[in-house]
Formats: structure tokens, sequence, C-alpha cells
């Protein structure tokens, strides 16, 4: 993964296996900190009203509910992190309204092992020594000192590496960027020649149009806007390669023809989005599939 400044911002490009090189923003300090306050308002909320229900029912004994009150923020939070990072691809409520994500350093799809590691360590660096600290006379003075500096390590670190990761970050092989807006501009469709949209060259099927998503669509338009891109150049027929593979679109695409391919599938996968999200159905990339199931099985 390369380094670079964007726009007064620091940057990393990596290129996944379509061959399109991506660059993403790396999320500022700030607004990792936005994320992880809304993060905790909203699971000490939920926590507040376990407690409350479990106190006033009375379902459990007086002892067990002191137990019980001393493992409920790691029960709450834990899968809180997990299961949102691993549903909604990265985010927790958090970073969808703060405008981040997690993404794997490689390219590839966030794996639930990468998500797990990275907030199991969030307990270890944050959680579990806060709980400490807040723990009136539970250790002595020295103890909460020594809990006090590796709290500070823990904040230093972020401000010590160019992609500002904290520890779990690095041990999952994780970063925190800023989360790409998706716009799909209506005048790519319209631009193209009017003779290849009058006699499409090329036929997709709806289970061609269902493994790519908005985020791939975008992707692709960033493509056919350069127009440094050529008919013969070998980037395009890499990429023409990778989605007929991927699709597994069995009509060969004739050399000269990869362009008005890749307008015609751009339409067609556009339309086909846009006719699903009128249903309430949304493909935010090719991974919608996985996710769920990676989701289910963590359930």
């Amino acid at each position: 993964m390369n380094q670079s400044a964007k726009d007064g911002k620091r940057a990393g490009e990596f290129i996944p296996p379509e061959g399109v090189p991506i660059t993403f923003a790396i999320a500022s300090l700030g607004t990792r900190f936005g994320a992880q306050f809304l993060d905790i308002l909203f699971t000490t909320i939920a926590i507040f009203i376990i407690a409350f229900a479990i106190v006033f029912t009375g379902v459990l004994p007086a002892s067990a509910q002191g137990m019980l009150m001393v493992l409920i923020g790691f029960l709450v939070q834990t899968p809180y992190y997990i299961l949102s990072e691993l549903i909604w691809n990265g985010r927790t409520p958090g970073k969808r309204i703060t405008g981040i994500r997690v993404i794997n350093m490689d390219g590839r799809r966030l794996t639930p092992h990468q998500v797990t590691a990275r907030n199991l360590m969030k307990e270890v660096e944050i959680f579990a020594p806060m709980s400490l600290l807040a723990s009136v006379g539970a250790q002595s003075a020295w103890e909460n000192g020594l809990t006090s500096l590796w709290l500070l390590v823990v904040v230093v670190v972020p401000f010590t590496n160019r992609r500002r990761q904290r520890l779990g970050d690095i041990i999952a092989g994780t970063l925190v960027v800023d989360n790409p807006r998706s716009v799909l501009l209506s005048d790519l469709a319209l631009s193209a020649p009017a003779a290849a949209s009058a006699q499409p060259a090329f036929d997709f099927l709806p289970e061609h149009l269902d493994v790519y998503g908005k985020y791939e669509l975008q992707t692709l338009e960033d493509v056919l806007r350069d127009s440094t891109k050529k008919f013969n150049n070998e980037e395009i027929v890499k990429i023409v390669r990778t989605i007929t593979k991927k699709i597994r679109y069995e009509d060969a695409v004739k050399s000269g023809q990869e362009m008005v391919f890749l307008n015609e599938f751009y339409r067609a996968q556009r339309e086909h989005l846009e006719s699903l999200k009128l249903f309430g159905t949304l493909r935010e990339n090719k991974y919608h599939e996985y996710a769920r199931t990676d989701a289910k099985r963590l359930i």
C-alpha cells in the first residue's frame, strides 16, 4: 500500500484484484474520536437499559447482579463493534454518522478475523484500563500509575505512524479511512455515443448484473471518465477480462471492442442497481452476499 498526500490529507493507495488503483483519504484522529464518542454513547445507553431491567425485575439474586454488572460492558460492547462492522462493511453506527470506515490494508475484503481482532484489542487498549481506573480502591497507587501509562501509550501510538493506526489496527492489518460517497453521476451514460446505445453489441442477463454493486460501478465510472484510456490500453483489456470472468460472461469481447463493452456494461449495471433501489434493495459492493454470510456465522 502506497502512502501520499491529497488535498492536504494523508492518503493511501492500493491496487485491488480488478487492477484499478484506488486512493483513500486516511481518517483524521478528530473524526475517529467523534465516531468513538458516539459509539460509546450508544453502548452506554444500551448498558444502562439492560442494567436497569435486571435490577428492576429482580430476576437475579443480588450477588449475581453484582457479577453481571462487571461483565455487562464486555457483553454489550464487543458484539456491538464486531457485528456492526461485519454487517455494515467496516462501519459502526458512529462511523456511519461521521463518514469513516475500516478497510483491509491489502485492498481485499475485510475478514471476520480482522474485525474480531481489532475490536478485542480495543477492550485491552481502552475499555479494560478505563474500567480499572474507574474502580475506586480496586488498585494501589502504583497500579493506577501503570494503567494510566498504558492508556497514554495507546493514545500516543496513532500520532506516531503516518497511517494513524492504533495498536488494534496494526495487529489486524486494518486502516480507518474516510468513507467515499458513491455518487452515480447522471451525464456519463448520456454522453456516450448515440449509436452505441441504440443498438447494444452486448447483452447482459440479471445474473451478470447481480455480482457487482454501487462501489464497483463508481470505480468503473472513474475509468470511463479518464480520457487517457485508449481502446487498446493494456489496463482496459485487463479490466474487461476481470469483469467477464467475475460475472461469467460467456460471449467473447473482440479486440477493439473493450470500451464498447465497458460502456454498455456500465449502463446495464447502473439501470439494474437503480431498479433494485426502487424496491428497497441496496448493493454497496461485490461483497454484499459474503458480508451477510459472515455476519450470520457469528450471530
